[in-house]
C-alpha cells in the first residue's frame, strides 16, 4: 500500500511565539525559518503581520530566504488584516493568507457579538478577498472543536466556494476527546460539498493534554495536514508537537502516513527553538528530552545494553541524538556499573564487580546521579594499580 503523504504546518514563529516571553526578533525568525525549511516542513507560518511592524518585517524578511516551503501569514477575516498580510508576502516564490473567524456559539455571541449567517458571510468574503492577492488561501474557524458540525459544515462550504484551497480545523481550547475530533474530521470530509478537492488541516491546543492524540485522530479520518510546532510551544498548554506527530507516523507504520521531514535534524531544531526562545525542554518530553532515551533502573539498563530495543522503540540516531545514555544511580545494576566502568578503562572481573557495587550503592545513595569523574574516583581507589584496561 502506498503511504499517504501528510502536509506539516509549522506555526512556531507564530502561535509558538505566542508563549509570554518568547518574543523573537527578525534575526531569530529568520534562522529558524532557514532550519524549518531544512528541516522539510512544507508551510511555515511566519507570523501574523498586521500586528506589529517588527511581525511584518520578519515575515517579510523569510520570504526572501525561503526558497520552496510555503511561506504563510495569518489574518482576522478584516480587509485590513488581509491587506497587511498580501504585502508582507509579496515577494514569496509561494505565499499563503491564512485567514479566518470563530465559529462557536461561544465566540459568535459573546467576542464577535453577531449572528450564525453574519459569520457564513464574513467568511466568504474574507476568503474571497485574500484570494485577490494569492491562489493559495487557507480558511480557519477558530474553536471548530467547540462549534456543532452541521452548523460548521456550512461555514466550511461557504469558504471553499469562494475560493479556499485549505481548511483548518482547530480544537482551539483544546476540549476535544481524540474520537470526538476525529468523528468532526469525518464528518466534514462527508458532508462539505467541494472539500475533496482542498486540504483538510488540524490544529489542536494542548489544554487537557491530547493535542498529538488529537491531530492523529484527525488525519486517521482524512485529513492532510497538521498543524504543530517545534517542542510543542505555544499558546496557554502549548500546540501539537511536530516531533511527536511525525515520529507517530514513521515508528507506526500501520498507519500508513509519511511526511517530509527529515527527522535526524529533530533534536537540532528542539535545541535551536529552545536556546532563542529561553524556554528549556522539559526532560522527560516525549522525543527530544534530555531523558527520552536515558536509562537510570537496572531492570531497564540491562535490557538496553544488551539489545537497545528491549526498551527503545526509537533508535537515537534518527531524530539526531548521537545514542542512549546509561545513568547511574542507586537504582542501577551491576551490568550498567560494569558499563560504564569499562568506559572509563575498567574491564572488571566478576569478584572485583561485587566489591566495587557494594561501595558504589553506598555513594549512590548520597548522590543523584554518580559522574564520570566519580566513578573514576571510586574505581581507583578501591582497586589495585594496574588495572586497567
Amino acid at each position: 500500500m502506498i503511504n499517504k503523504r501528510i502536509h506539516i504546518f509549522d506555526t512556531t514563529l507564530r502561535d509558538g511565539e505566542q508563549v509570554p516571553g518568547c518574543k523573537l526578533n527578525t534575526e531569530q525568525k529568520v534562522e529558524i525559518a532557514k532550519e524549518l525549511e531544512r528541516l522539510g516542513v512544507d508551510v511555515i507560518e511566519a507570523g501574523f503581520p498586521v500586528s506589529s511592524l517588527g511581525d511584518f518585517k520578519s515575515v517579510q524578511e523569510i520570504t526572501q530566504i525561503v526558497q520552496e516551503t510555503i511561506v504563510c501569514g495569518l489574518s482576522r477575516a478584516v480587509e485590513n488584516d488581509i491587506k497587511v498580510a498580501a504585502e508582507s508576502l509579496r515577494h514569496a516564490r509561494r505565499p499563503r493568507i491564512h485567514t479566518g473567524i470563530g465559529t462557536s456559539d461561544i465566540h459568535v455571541k459573546y467576542k464577535l457579538r453577531t449572528t450564525r449567517e453574519k459569520i457564513i458571510e464574513r467568511a466568504a468574503a474574507a476568503v474571497k478577498y485574500a484570494k485577490s492577492f494569492v491562489e493559495d488561501v487557507e480558511f480557519y474557524a477558530e474553536d471548530a472543536g467547540r462549534t456543532e458540525n452541521e452548523y460548521l459544515a456550512r461555514v466550511l462550504e461557504a469558504a471553499v466556494a469562494a475560493g479556499a484551497t485549505v481548511l483548518n480545523i482547530p480544537d482551539t481550547t483544546g476540549y476535544c476527546l481524540p474520537e470526538e475530533y476525529g468523528k468532526k474530521i469525518k464528518y466534514l470530509r462527508e458532508n462539505v460539498k467541494g472539500i475533496h478537492k482542498v486540504i483538510l488541516s488540524t490544529h489542536c491546543h494542548n489544554d487537557l493534554g491530547l493535542a498529538t492524540a488529537n491531530s492523529i485522530a484527525g488525519i486517521q479520518n482524512g485529513a492532510t495536514q497538521i498543524e504543530c510546532t517545534i517542542n510543542g510551544i505555544g499558546e496557554r498548554a502549548g500546540n501539537t508537537s511536530l516531533e511527536e506527530v511525525v515520529m507517530i507516523m514513521r515508528q507506526q507504520a500501520s498507519l500508513n502516513f509519511e511526511t517530509n521531514i527529515n527527522t535526524k535534524l529533530l533534536n537540532h531544531m528542539s535545541r535551536l527553538v529552545s536556546d532563542n526562545m529561553g524556554v528549556p525542554v522539559q526532560p522527560n518530553k516525549a522525543i527530544v528530552g534530555a531523558n527520552a532515551f536515558a536509562h537510570s533502573s537496572g531492570i531497564h539498563q540491562d535490557g538496553v545494553i544488551k539489545k537497545r530495543e528491549t526498551y527503545e522503540i526509537i533508535n537515537p540516531a534518527d531524530v539526531g541524538v548521537d545514542n542512549s545514555i546509561i545513568v547511574l544511580t542507586a537504582r542501577s545494576g551491576r551490568a550498567a556499573l560494569a558499563y560504564k566502568a569499562k568506559q572509563v578503562g575498567y574491564d572488571l572481573t566478576k569478584a572485583e564487580l561485587d566489591v566495587i557495587y557494594q561501595k558504589f550503592l553506598i555513594l549512590a545513595d548520597r548522590k543523584k546521579e554518580v559522574n564520570k569523574i566519580e566513578l573514576t574516583h571510586l574505581l581507583e581507589t578501591n582497586l589495585r594499580k594496574g588495572l586497567r584496561a
